[in-house]
């Protein structure tokens, strides 16, 4: 048996991520991925973007000393290899070269600013044979800060993958009517791509998505139904942002968030026509470990 280290660092809109990942080798079995650690620092680079069009300085700085402290902890868990993926805020942003050019400089970490395509890429191939019937097709919704990834898979395939500006940091900062137009773009593609199929159901990934399903008490594998989500999505609209710490006991950068993020998945289960969303944990951390293991990136 041989156990490698990898690790991801994901730099999205509402917060930065570090994985990292024990991969087991044994012989005639396929590899094993097994999560290490995860860190995660809230660092909302999406209300500088989407605001004022580039990283502020307060936020480079925040960037570099997570990007330090980061490469310690790589240094102390042994990591073999890691790669730094940056999404839609950071691709966004007038600075982001800049900003790339500096953290290398200060932290000697290499960012990847990645392009819609490239994440929906990554994130889909995350393992998900335990969970995907060959027989049945999904629809494979990744919620961020900047973006949401729609990727369709059916009988074990892949057959179209999307990107689209709506995610939930940007959602909060928008006018309404843009708003509005941006999920008549995403009904439109569902409603053209999912017609064919009878039945689908949904595979939800994301950090709100996964508080909602540990807060449903559900045991691990088991779909949340359209119900169970529409009566949270109600339950959570009501509660005031200080409601929703003090009470539920969410993150200050979790408790806005996840009203814009459950109406996404919510949308996307009633245009699709999905009633039940699996939850399985994972995302483009997850991706780029795998990615990283297959020397695909």
């Amino acid at each position: 048996m041989k156990i490698k280290k990898y690790a991801a660092i994901d730099i999205g809109s509402n917060a930065i991520r570090l994985l990292v990942s024990n991969v087991i080798e044994e012989k005639e079995k396929e590899p094993k991925f097994k999560k290490s650690s995860l860190v995660r620092v809230p660092i909302r680079l999406g209300a500088d973007t989407f605001v004022s069009g580039k990283i502020s300085e307060n936020n480079i700085e925040r960037i570099i000393d997570a990007m330090k402290a980061f490469g310690l902890l790589m240094k102390v868990h042994g990591v073999k290899k890691y790669k730094a993926c940056a999404t839609s805020a950071m691709r966004e942003a007038e600075n982001n070269k800049e900003v790339v050019n500096r953290v290398l400089k200060e932290s000697g970490i290499q960012i990847d600013v990645i392009n819609g395509a490239k994440e929906a890429q990554i994130i889909s191939s995350t393992d998900l044979k335990y969970l995907i019937n060959s027989d049945e097709t999904y629809l494979y919704v990744d919620v961020g800060g900047g973006s949401t990834e729609f990727t369709i898979f059916s009988k074990g395939k892949i057959v179209n993958s999307k990107s689209f500006k709506i995610g939930t940091v940007r959602l909060i900062n928008n006018p309404k009517e843009k708003n509005k137009k941006i999920f008549e773009k995403v009904e439109a593609w569902i409603n053209k791509h999912t017609k064919e199929y009878k039945r689908l159901s949904l595979i939800g990934s994301g950090g709100n998505i996964n508080k909602i399903f540990k807060m449903s008490g559900l045991d691990a594998g088991r779909p949340i139904s359209y119900i169970y989500l529409n009566a949270q999505y109600q339950f959570l609209k009501k509660m005031s942002y200080k409601e929703r710490i003090s009470e539920l006991s969410l993150n200050p950068d979790r408790a806005d968030v996840i009203v814009p993020a459950t109406k996404i998945y919510l949308s996307a289960m009633k245009w699709s026509g999905a009633r039940r969303i699996f939850v399985p944990k994972i995302g483009l951390s997850d991706g780029i470990v795998k990615s990283l293991y297959l020397n695909e990136i």
